[in-house]
């Protein structure tokens, strides 16, 4: 190994082997899916010829799995009684191919969109009662 090259160590979360050891600069492929599904810590420590250390944290979330939509309830919701829950969980497939069963969670109809209706319903029937009084 040469001697005038910075040395690179990564690290995922808090486990004290590092997952590689190289000379500056790198490219490294990390494969996610060797990791679990949720959040992630890559800690970078670079050592330079002379002894000095650098640290550098990239906080991540892995996201393997299938995809859970829910609709319904939503985080830090205050809720009592009995909630109505729709869930769709579905995988993503691979970079190759698109899966189309089950990739699409319906959703039901926003209350802003009611409210567009409404209103629009309310000015087309009073825009027929006043221009039949005309003729």
């Amino acid at each position: 190994m040469s001697q005038d090259k910075s040395k690179v160590f990564l690290f995922i979360d808090d486990d004290p082997v590092p997952l590689a050891e190289m000379d500056a600069p790198i490219v490294f492929d990390l494969d996610t899916k060797k990791l679990t599904d949720g959040e992630h810590v890559l800690k970078i420590v670079s050592e330079s010829p002379s002894g000095k250390q650098g640290i550098k944290k990239i906080n991540f979330t892995v996201a393997n799995g299938p995809s859970i939509k829910i609709e319904g309830l939503k985080s830090r919701d205050i809720v009592d009684g009995t909630l109505s829950l729709m869930i769709n969980a579905y995988d993503k497939g691979n970079r190759k191919s698109f899966l189309i069963s089950g990739s699409e969670t319906p959703r039901t109809i926003p209350f802003w969109i009611w409210v567009i209706i409404i209103l629009f319903a309310g000015w087309a029937l009073y825009y027929e009662i006043t221009s039949s009084n005309i003729q």
